[in-house]
């Protein structure tokens, strides 16, 4: 890759950092400004976009609970905003044809349909990097949203495969019956390779070899199957290790995808004007959303930061113009439309989701808006029930202080914990633990902590996870004390700012704790 593709992104995304604007916007300018310059996109750079979406939907798979997609709120609303939103981008696309712009006075019904099929849809990249900065990827809303983008990258693949017109293998039947098997083997593997640059190796391995590029071999979607794959893995116990494993991999080569929409072309005139009604437009897509994810009984912050995190325009889109173009449906100039409308639509959904919160609390005050009388039940208010001490993160150091705890409040701790399996296996073994993310405030928002609560005991490994934690503690103003985990000394000095009152430096405790034990169960001399 020339280098000065990776000096202007370094540049732009440097500078959107520094005024607080995710750096995937400057990723995104600096494509056109690349494109401005005179470059354009290469085999190369195309190679790494696809390699990041590919590494994308693997980490989402596994990252997902199939049981997510077969909820109301989430195949409901999926189908449902397919079709609505069909519906209005086609109205849309023909009365900018009844305007008289030029470009648009090739769209008959069935083009417009096509356009507004691929404008319904919202950026599954965009969204994820959104939720991952954010450490929402777990939140109830996070999840509901994942779930709807999957729902809507399902129907791509359905409609790509059609529209190719070829026709699967006859051996991808053999191939899905052999699923189980090759879950079971990649089972067998990961229990022996440990951690390590082997264990990343093997999931590049299981997302493009035996995902991407065995469903191509077979006629199927290679994205599809690197997100079946993940799926499938999803259960193992290792699977958020691997995620992480290529995490910054993946992070690159998404840089490579953002680049690649700003290098499609410079807009005409024409292309500019139908780019900007769309985006006019862009808010009916969200109250859409907003609409459907109200009808299935969702709390008004759910339904509003789910909505949110899918204001935009998708990648798909772009897909589908260039295929219109290449198989003469539509002129190119549509593809410029879609990646400037997709372009401006990131930037305007950016500092709508960095902001999510505080816009959420300025519509209760102005609206007032009243909650549905039976909520959904993953919306319900959070029962603390006897609990005097609060545990935050229930891994080793949460369960740690927890088995510490009991002889001083037997029944009165509770452990909070993210992760569903890891919570049924602690109220298996008596510990008394409820599934939730402290990291989000929604959290915090549905239970009442400034009552009856004595401590709170911040143990998450992800330090942002704690300072945001204590910073909704502090915003619901918890009258008792609160102690953290750090790592390093810098972050004791950020969790105290905040008030907290206790701070544990789990490496220099540790270190004491080893060397007291060695003494105190050494022979006396």
């Amino acid at each position: 890759m020339d280098p000065t593709f990776i000096a202007i992104a370094f540049g732009c995304g440097l500078a959107v950092y520094l005024i607080n604007l995710p750096p995937l916007i400057g990723f995104l300018v600096a494509g056109f400004v690349l494109n401005a310059m005179g470059y354009e996109s290469s085999a190369t750079l195309d190679g790494l976009a696809n390699l990041g979406v590919t590494l994308l939907l693997f980490s989402i798979g596994l990252k997902l609970d199939l049981k997510v997609l077969l909820r109301k709120e989430v195949w409901g609303t999926a189908s449902g905003h397919i079709l609505l939103s069909t519906l209005f981008f086609t109205l849309v696309l023909l009365a900018i044809k009844a305007i008289g712009f030029s470009l648009a006075a090739e769209l008959e019904w069935r083009q417009a349909m096509l356009m507004g099929f691929a404008l319904s849809f919202s950026s599954t990249v965009f969204a994820v990097k959104v939720l991952e900065e954010r450490s929402d990827m777990n939140t109830f809303y996070g999840r509901i949203a994942i779930g709807v983008l999957v729902m809507q990258d399902l129907f791509a693949v359905a409609f790509l495969t059609v529209s190719k017109g070829t026709v699967p293998s006859i051996w991808a039947i053999g191939l899905l019956a052999l699923l189980p098997l090759i879950r079971w083997l990649a089972f067998k593997i990961l229990a022996r390779i440990g951690h390590g640059e082997l264990q990343t190796l093997f999931a590049i391995f299981l997302a493009l070899v035996v995902g991407y590029g065995g469903f191509e071999w077979l006629g199927l979607k290679g994205d599809l199957g690197a997100l079946i794959i993940g799926m499938m893995l999803a259960s193992h116990y290792s699977a958020s290790a691997l995620a992480k494993s290529f995490f910054n991999m993946k992070e690159l080569f998404l840089v490579a995808f953002f680049l690649s929409i700003g290098l499609k072309g410079l807009p005409t005139l024409d292309a500019v004007w139908i780019a900007a009604l769309l985006l006019l437009v862009l808010p009916v897509k969200s109250l859409i959303y907003y609409w459907l994810y109200s009808r299935s009984k969702l709390r008004i912050r759910t339904s509003l930061l789910a909505s949110f995190s899918l204001s935009n325009y998708s990648e798909f889109g772009l897909i589908v113009a260039a295929l219109a173009a290449q198989q003469g449906l539509l002129s190119n100039d549509w593809a410029i439309v879609v990646s400037l409308a997709l372009a401006v639509s990131f930037v305007i959904s950016a500092p709508l989701n960095t902001h999510n919160e505080s816009l959420y609390r300025r519509f209760m005050q102005r609206f007032a808006p009243r909650e549905h009388a039976q909520l959904h039940p993953d919306d319900q208010p959070i029962e603390l029930g006897k609990a005097r001490v609060l545990i935050v993160g229930m891994g080793r150091i949460g369960q740690g202080a927890y088995m510490e705890l009991e002889a001083l409040y037997p029944g009165q701790l509770l452990g909070i914990d993210s992760d569903t399996k890891k919570v049924t296996l602690l109220n298996e073994l008596n510990i008394n633990a409820i599934e939730g993310d402290a990291s989000d405030s929604d959290f915090w928002d549905k239970t009442s902590i400034s009552e009856q609560l004595e401590y709170i005991f911040l143990a998450m490994p992800n330090h942002a996870g704690n300072l945001y934690a204590l910073e909704q503690i502090r915003y619901n103003h918890f009258k008792g004390r609160v102690a953290a985990i750090i790592c390093y000394p810098d972050e004791g000095a950020q969790l105290r700012e905040l008030g907290a009152d206790d701070i544990f430096n789990i490496y220099e405790e540790a270190g004491s704790g080893f060397a007291r034990h060695v003494i105190e169960s050494s022979p006396v001399k």
